[in-house]
């Protein structure tokens, strides 16, 4: 990285913000119909912004929900490809009252920018599209080729961007692939994220009489669906965490004792965290540290639980209905279809007697690790370093992002996850923001990246 794409990039510095302005007052909410054409528009200005960057061939695919975009720059000749993906859609910005700002009208408070998209992911995307601008601004080229794939689904999914893949596998062929869409370990600690569990989610519904009975005309005669579903919730986990669910356990893959030492050495205490959440005490499986817990063991949640009168007052019923929405996040060697029919063997078989249950399949996706002393990787960790001035911490993720196992299994090609957000940014909450020291640390981080991977990249081809 030269002195000249750095005092580009502070030069257009205010412009950049004003582009990226522009871009979140776009509410492209993927999970609404009634933002159908917004999404399109926050496909469009995107794919346009790629085009004045300098990408050529940007294109916008159709697909059986919202477009992907498509654009690239291939004439570094003989150089390997980088991939970078990111997403445009956004979370539905409710409850709208709670936020300090209109959520589509981006403004700067505290060095941060509130916005919805802020940091997940209009933010960190954009990041990536103006460095390269900036770097064929300042030098007349870039050190690799380039190509972009910026979905409009990853916030319901990504339904879509498989059959994209296998579609266009020659078109997104590349050597490594890099999202910006995750956190850093702390304000001025850069992490690399370097496994991420799957999930698969689902909804319970439970059916006993054929309408709400009178609870003293039917009390203690008839299944109560509320009791039911309660009983059969609480058969899923142990009082130490443990889940039961027959077989659920069978292939996960343990952490090596090298990385539960990586692990302890991280500066995340379980005082910090419960000052965090407000709350007295942590909870878990029993043997495992709250932060292997939530990186690297599965877990099955209850996600929502409701039946019966929900009004002010009471109403004395026996309700004909109760319901549930469960998810499980999964680890390496965990598949979700699998764990999905274990979890469905399970209802079957701990099910009160007077009741029908129905198994409602939502959202799922693969766990994802690869090795954390890839040469990609250790170059992006060199590079955080550099701009940061701190060491680059190694961490897995506790969230999902299944498109990554899907780039992972049908490219087969290595994933970085290179993010700029914090936990506190607020993402998929009211007043999502972003902040701004690490919307230009970031850019220098990602700018100063892809020389030292051309590098890195140069130095192991030469090795072999």
């Amino acid at each position: 990285m030269t002195d000249k794409i750095v005092n580009y990039l502070k030069e257009n510095r205010d412009t950049h913000l004003k582009e990226l302005t522009d871009w979140l007052a776009v509410p492209s909410v993927s999970a609404l119909p009634e933002h159908k054409e917004d999404v399109r528009k926050g496909a469009e200005w995107i794919a346009d912004s790629l085009t004045n960057a300098g990408m050529e061939n940007v294109k916008i695919y159709e697909t059986d929900g919202h477009p992907v975009v498509y654009g690239d720059w291939l004439k570094a000749e003989g150089k390997p490809t980088v991939l970078v993906y990111g997403h445009y859609d956004v979370q539905p910005v409710d409850p709208i009252e709670l936020w300090e700002s209109p959520p589509y009208e981006a403004t700067i408070r505290d060095n941060k920018l509130y916005a919805r998209g802020a940091s997940d992911d209009k933010g960190q995307t954009f990041m990536h599209v103006k460095v390269l601008q900036a770097i064929l601004k300042s030098e007349g080229t870039l050190p690799l080729n380039f190509k972009f794939c910026i979905e409009g689904e990853e916030e319901i999914g990504s339904p879509s961007l498989p059959k994209f893949i296998e579609e266009n596998k020659d078109l997104l062929a590349a050597d490594v692939i890099v999202i910006s869409d995750t956190g850093m370990l702390d304000r001025g600690k850069p992490a690399i994220c370097y496994g991420l569990r799957g999930m698969c989610a689902m909804q319970i519904d439970v059916t006993g009489p054929n309408s709400d009975l009178h609870s003293g005309l039917y009390g203690g005669a008839v299944q109560n669906p509320l009791h039911a579903i309660t009983e059969l919730l609480q058969s899923f986990r142990d009082e130490n965490g443990r889940i039961l669910v027959d077989g659920f356990y069978d292939n996960v893959q343990e952490l090596t004792e090298e990385e539960r030492e990586a692990f302890r050495a991280l500066p995340l205490t379980e005082e910090a965290l419960k000052n965090q959440l407000g709350v007295t005490e942590l909870t878990g499986e029993e043997g495992y540290s709250h932060i292997e817990r939530t990186w690297a063991r599965p877990t099955l949640e209850l996600n929502g639980v409701w039946g019966g009168f929900q009004g002010e007052g009471i109403k004395t019923v026996i309700p004909a209905k109760a319901h549930a929405k469960i998810s499980c996040r999964l680890v390496p060697n965990q598949e979700p279809d699998e764990i999905i029919e274990k979890v469905k063997a399970h209802i079957e078989k701990h099910k009160p007697a007077g009741i029908d249950v129905k198994v409602t399949l939502f959202d799922k996706g693969a766990p994802y690790v690869t090795p954390f002393d890839h040469p990609a990787i250790q170059a992006a960790a060199r590079s955080y370093e550099k701009v940061y001035g701190v060491p680059t911490a190694f961490t897995r993720g506790g969230g999902s992002i299944p498109i990554v196992a899907t780039f992972d299994q049908m490219l087969n090609i290595p994933v970085v996850l290179m993010g700029f957000g914090l936990s506190t940014e607020n993402f998929h909450a009211p007043n999502e923001h972003f902040h701004l020291e690490n919307f230009d640390k970031g850019m220098e981080t990602l700018a100063d990246y892809w020389f030292e991977l051309e590098k890195s990249i140069q130095k192991e081809t030469t090795t072999k």
